[in-house]
């Protein structure tokens, strides 16, 4: 095993490569690189470039747990999933293509997994079913990387002077004779973060239903 890598250097260097170059150009090869390693010497840690994403996604999922986790033990069920929206949208859009980054991988740390005990716990001490506690959660984070995944693609396009996303372009686009896609052309792409937010809420109240 080489001196001084550790599983941990490789996937915090994996996450400073995912910001510089995103998802598709994370590679093996390029991560030894900047470690200053062959990438074989990658292979004692992480077999292949899936394990290392199911390794980068579990570090930014427990960065996600440890914001959720500060609530009070008794806080209300509808206060905890707002807040882990609101710090996994946080924390994916953290870094580059961070939403496609989660979607697909798998959670590699069993204390982690089993945190999530306290979460359906908190659930079922408020009238849901562990099934329909399943699903709520399930619904919000569908919700959310679906919407970080959208909200990444749009500012990266932005980011490379792609107008078509610009307010002034779409009212141009629509014409004077459509008022309300112009006014939806703000919600859509102007204000973000209340439009994430005023989601969440349509979510939330929506997990509310499946309460017995």
């Amino acid at each position: 095993m080489p001196d001084g890598l550790t599983k941990e250097r490789i996937v915090v260097a994996g996450l400073a490569l995912l910001d510089d170059v995103g998802r598709e150009g994370l590679t093996l090869r390029a991560l030894g690189e900047r470690l200053g390693v062959k990438a074989p010497a990658i292979y004692w840690h992480v077999a292949n470039k899936a394990e290392l994403l199911d390794e980068m996604a579990t570090r930014v999922w427990a960065e996600i747990v440890a914001e959720v986790d500060r609530l009070p033990a008794d806080a209300p069920w509808d206060e905890a999933m707002r807040a882990y929206a609101h710090a996994a949208r946080r924390h994916l859009l953290a870094h580059r293509d961070g939403a496609r980054l989660f979607s697909g991988t798998y959670l590699t740390d069993d204390d982690l997994l089993r945190g999530n005990e306290r979460r359906l716990a908190r659930l079922v001490a408020n009238g849901f079913t562990v099934a329909d506690g399943v699903r709520a959660y399930l619904l919000l984070t569908s919700f959310v990387v679906g919407y970080c995944i959208e909200e990444q693609s749009v500012a990266q396009a932005r980011a490379e002077g792609d107008e078509r996303y610009d307010l002034g372009y779409r009212e141009r686009r629509v014409g004077p004779e459509a008022p309300a896609l112009v006014e939806a052309g703000e919600v859509l792409f102007g204000r973000p973060d209340e439009t994430f937010a005023a989601l969440v809420e349509l979510v939330v109240d929506t997990a509310g239903r499946l309460r017995r």
